[in-house]
């Protein structure tokens, strides 16, 4: 079989998006409680993540979605990261500023183990695409978008988007 170098590379950063879900996958969770949701964006799908990175930015007059979603523009895939939103229940902790999980949820808080937890998954699914040495940037702008679309399901309320690059010159290094 012969592959040219775009089918290869195209092939390439498919898998190599799934190497990423699997490193967030594993990353260590505190108290082992996985609440980690993952998915892979290419296409279609793509080009509708982007095109409500668009409309955020018209909508709430945050050119930085702008500018992230024309990076999208240049990539092929786009992993999505994102942790359900629960407590894990831990006694005599208060580590996200309520006296315990009952007072939190009842107030519309966040476990700081959801946050901790994604980005541990976060550092651990970029740190495998550096070892790829493929080009990528952690995006706050296209999780937003992927939780508004409700890619993630509607128990996710926190996530980050990484589009990886195959390219001669990274897409993200000259951003304005």
């Amino acid at each position: 079989m012969l592959l040219m170098n775009h089918e290869a590379e195209s092939r390439g950063v498919m898998h190599a998006a799934e190497l990423l879900c699997i490193a967030a996958r594993t990353a260590p969770k505190g108290k082992g409680k996985d609440l980690l949701v993952t998915a892979i964006l290419s296409g279609e799908d793509k080009e509708s993540l982007r095109i409500k990175m668009l409309e955020i930015a018209e909508r709430d007059s945050m050119a930085i979605f702008s500018r992230d979603a024309g990076n999208l523009e240049k990539v092929e895939v786009v992993v999505l990261l994102g942790t359900r939103k629960e407590p894990l229940g831990l006694p005599h902790c208060g580590f996200c500023g309520f006296a315990d999980c009952a007072d939190m949820v009842k107030a519309g808080g966040t476990c700081s183990f959801n946050s901790g937890d994604l980005g541990i998954a976060v550092g651990a699914a970029v740190s495998r695409a550096a070892d790829m040495r493929l080009d990528n940037r952690v995006m706050y702008t296209a999780g937003k978008a992927a939780l508004e679309m409700g890619l993630l399901g509607s128990e996710v309320r926190i996530a980050y988007g990484i589009p990886l690059s195959v390219s001669g010159k990274s897409p993200f290094f000259d951003r304005k």
